[in-house]
């Protein structure tokens, strides 16, 4: 047995969303422990924070790579840019998605039966249809070479309904606020996503993995905090760097006979 079971040195990771506040946390751990990483993300290259990101890492060891994760020929090239790189690709981490925050506009936000057609459409083609995209193009490769992980991730809310009740605070005078069905829909979609390719690629040597996780502390509304946090058994939301030991786990040997299961990461919140 490996004498660090969750050594990731020389691996070469895909994450996409790297833009995010969980992508940057999984890109900095990776970077601290050897890892290779390429980013995938929306923002163009001209973007102030994209600049800095690019030259404050050794280009040896980070790729950062526009792509827009709906549309395959995009993340085709991506691909090639990665292989052109570093040969190889080790851990798809299907980080994007699309969700609608506390302080989303009233018009994400109505009731279920007015919520609009079009951004139920570009939830679902983001984190449904790009996570699959995504598994197709770098899964596909790994299927040749017989050797990869992937780590989708979820969320609480893809396993059980979410807590309207913690939205109150938005509906003051009256106001309309229910959490949109299209993110729960979208999330649970990647439940069985997760467990067709656990059982699809198995011969291949390819292990499939779903990381659920509750919500990340980000400077969210104090009103929102406060009725969020008493569904929580350990009383909080998660530190964005509590999300990344299970994400070593599953990307690393630690997880070895490890496929098409679901690590749930929540403070307890589905315990209740």
């Amino acid at each position: 047995m490996d004498k660090d079971i969750f050594s990731i040195t020389n691996k070469v990771f895909v994450i996409t969303g790297g833009m995010g506040q969980l992508g940057q946390v999984y890109m900095n751990e990776i970077l601290s422990r050897d890892g290779k990483v390429a980013i995938l993300d929306i923002f163009a290259y001209e973007n102030a924070l994209v600049t800095e990101l690019i030259e404050k890492n050794d280009e040896e060891n980070f790729l950062y790579i526009n792509t827009d994760i709906t549309q395959k020929k995009q993340i085709k090239s991506a691909f090639s840019k990665i292989i052109n790189q570093w040969k190889k690709i080790d851990v798809l981490i299907n980080n994007a998605a699309l969700d609608s925050p506390p302080n989303a506009p009233e018009t994400e936000v109505g009731s279920f039966e007015e919520y609009p057609e079009g951004s139920y459409d570009q939830v679902m083609e983001v984190n449904v249809k790009g996570t699959f995209l995504c598994c197709q193009v770098f899964g596909k490769f790994m299927a040749q070479k017989k050797s990869g992980v992937i780590i989708n991730i979820s969320s609480i809310y893809g396993l059980v309904s979410p807590r309207q009740d913690i939205y109150n605070f938005r509906r003051i005078d009256g106001k309309t606020y229910f959490k949109p069905a299209a993110y729960s829909i979208s999330k649970s979609s990647i439940y069985n996503l997760t467990r067709y390719l656990a059982t699809y690629w198995a011969k291949d040597n390819i292990r499939v993995n779903t990381l659920t996780l509750a919500g990340i502390f980000n400077e969210q509304p104090k009103e929102f905090l406060d009725a969020y946090t008493k569904n929580v058994p350990i009383g909080r939301m998660a530190n964005p760097q509590e999300t990344v030991g299970p994400m070593l786990f599953l990307a690393s040997n630690a997880s070895s006979y490890m496929t098409g299961s679901n690590l749930v990461i929540d403070g307890g919140w589905v315990a209740w």
